[in-house]
């Protein structure tokens, strides 16, 4: 995870969190995404960041953290 770009779709970030695609529009949509979620159009994007924090990492630690967490 640590090799995502600056910022995610909706669907990738949510599944990260462990949601369905579906799940995760009707989230943003509403203003319930878990973090921040930014429109662009009829895009909804995620920080990377956003997601780091959300899940207890933080850039530039173990490097080996986001394959793991991925594989699951």
């Amino acid at each position: 995870m640590l090799g995502l770009p600056p910022v995610v779709d909706v669907v990738t970030a949510g599944r990260v969190l462990g949601m369905g695609r579906t799940k995760s529009y009707a989230l943003a949509r509403a203003g319930a995404f878990p973090c921040r979620v930014i429109r662009a159009g009829r895009t909804y994007l995620v920080p990377t960041p956003e997601l780091w924090r959300l899940l207890g990492l933080t850039p530039g630690a173990s490097g080996d953290a986001g394959p793991e967490l991925l594989d699951q």
